[in-house]
């Protein structure tokens, strides 16, 4: 009878610990930013991207032209699960983002903070507009996050215990990672530069790390195989992106300050207290490998020319260190800032705020109208990313949700100008996945086939089996189809949408193919950009 005090003792004190140590309080938030992109998330419409992933979900394979195959394999399950509401596409971001709070905070714990720093971590995940935009939206951003976090835990475990068995679990992320996005190559390089700068170099010397890279090269070798097999196409598109000069090249002080707008331009001090905390603090000396991994990221993305939100996936390690730093200055028991203990709620509520305002930025919480009016009043540019995205009054993550039904329908007109005989061998060729995608997803709504596109992994996809004798096509110069058809209709343009990025696209029918079958003409149509 004397061992049942001992046998419940464990359970009670793990209890104990999680509420002393504010994870309960982390978890309600979470489930509060959950509910609130639940509630948000079918304000506008779906997303360019976003029709690119559902579809290539339908098509299951293990890699696409653009990305890797995990998104459109999770996807895939989701739909099975919970329907095609816009809601139930992103629910898997939402879900993400949320646990991503989570995972700040558990990081924030494991590098020796108390109560104050897991949740001063926690907020500044939630208010960071970049984190708010992922879960708004289903796209690879949405896990990267998650993947390169949960990387950082398993190396500050592999530290903070002794054991390297640890490496085995960072390995096993990684490859997760590499299967949703490739850019977490990056921050892996950053981690083996880091630990060759440090005493964790030693490391090198045991099994479990060599083991953990063996498990990211197995898991992401179906992924390589099938860049092998066609021809690298991914390198092929990130070589056309720079030869066109598609993105805009930003210089090394708006770089950085596009890096603290995107997450928050308040929690600078926070994220920079803890990345020269992790360089050069005593107390965090161990885990300098994630400072030197920061600054390799941040190297590699800055001189490739990366777009400004490719280094955001790594600042919940920074918001977690520097959390650890500002409460143990706070906490001070030699006067001087001890006496400022007030500070903790005032610099929480003052987070709090300034996220609330920055907010719509990213999440649909206005009407595009009222969008526009609080745009006006903000004291600083919202930044864009590609040239083309200057032309829409909505910033492009906006923008890029309106317009896709208006093409849906002046393509299903065309459609239904077709007898039934002509049906039976005419395709529909987009110009891009956005078109192409909205025909494929939304179009069934209208009783429209599958597209056709020359862009990306639509074009691995081929002609389908058309002729080419009759075919719908968008958005292309009457000029251009004269020389490829020999009568060519006009029949209509899509209605304008003011929001729009993509705005009124010419639709034609063409009839009777000059250029042979399509399967010939399908090689000159490949267009990866």
């Amino acid at each position: 009878m004397a061992s049942t005090p001992r046998a419940t003792a464990a359970p009670d004190r793990d209890r104990q610990s999680f509420l002393a140590s504010g994870m309960a309080t982390i978890w309600v938030i979470a489930l509060a930013k959950l509910l609130f992109h639940i509630y948000f998330n079918n304000r506008y419409g779906y997303f360019r991207d976003e029709f690119n992933y559902i579809v290539c979900g339908d098509h299951l394979q293990w890699g696409y032209v653009d990305q890797p195959p995990l998104i459109p394999f999770l996807i895939h399950i989701c739909r099975a699960v919970l329907g095609d509401s816009l809601r139930s596409i992103r629910f898997i971001p939402a879900l993400a983002s949320s646990l991503l709070v989570v995972q700040t905070a558990l990081l924030a714990r494991e590098l020796g903070g108390r109560r104050y720093a897991v949740l001063l971590s926690a907020v500044c995940a939630v208010i960071a507009p970049q984190y708010l935009s992922n879960g708004s939206l289903l796209g690879t951003n949405c896990l990267e996050p998650n993947l390169w976090m949960g990387c950082a835990y398993f190396a500050i475990l592999a530290i903070k215990r002794n054991d390297p068995r640890c490496w085995l679990w960072f390995g096993i992320v990684a490859g997760l990672g590499l299967e949703e996005k490739y850019s977490i190559a990056v921050f892996g390089l950053g981690m083996v530069v880091g630990l060759l700068l440090t005493e964790q170099r030693r490391v090198f010397l045991k099994k479990w790390i060599w083991l953990g890279g063996l498990a990211a090269f197995l898991i992401f070798l179906p992924n390589l195989l099938w860049n092998i097999h066609y021809d690298w196409p991914f390198v092929q598109l990130m070589r056309g992106i720079l030869a066109e000069g598609r993105d805009v090249v930003l210089g090394p002080l708006p770089f950085f300050l596009q890096q603290t707008l995107l997450v928050n331009p308040l929690t600078a001090p926070i994220w920079l207290a803890g990345l020269f905390a992790l360089l050069f603090w005593k107390q965090l000396r161990p885990y300098r490998v994630l400072g030197w991994c920061y600054l390799v990221c941040y190297t590699v993305f800055f001189g490739l020319h990366g777009k400004n939100y490719y280094l955001a996936p790594v600042y919940p390690m920074l918001f977690a260190a520097g959390a650890v730093v500002l409460e143990s200055a706070l906490d001070g028991k030699d006067g001087g800032w001890s006496r400022l203990r007030w500070l903790k709620p005032a610099i929480v509520l003052l987070l709090l705020a300034s996220g609330a305002y920055l907010a719509p930025i990213v999440v649909p919480v206005l009407s595009p109208d009222h969008f526009l009016a609080y745009a006006k009043s903000l004291r600083f540019k919202l930044p864009v990313m590609e040239h083309s995205h200057a032309r829409a009054a909505l910033p492009q993550w906006f923008s890029d949700q309106f317009g896709w039904q208006e093409i849906v329908e002046e393509t299903a007109i065309a459609w239904n100008r077709l007898s039934p005989d002509e049906r039976k061998d005419c395709g529909i060729f987009a110009q891009d996945y956005g078109q192409a995608g909205a025909i494929d997803f939304l179009g069934r709504r209208e009783g429209l086939p599958a597209s056709l596109s020359g862009h990306q992994t639509w074009f691995l996809w081929g002609p389908h089996g058309y002729s080419g004798n009759c075919m719908i096509v968008l958005d292309d110069k009457k000029a251009t189809l004269d020389k490829l058809w020999e009568h060519v209709e006009y029949i209509g343009t899509s209605a304008a949408n003011p929001y729009a990025l993509e705005q009124r696209i010419d639709v034609y029918i063409c009839r009777g193919a000059k250029f042979g079958t399509l399967t010939q003409l399908w090689p000159h149509l490949k267009r990866w950009r």
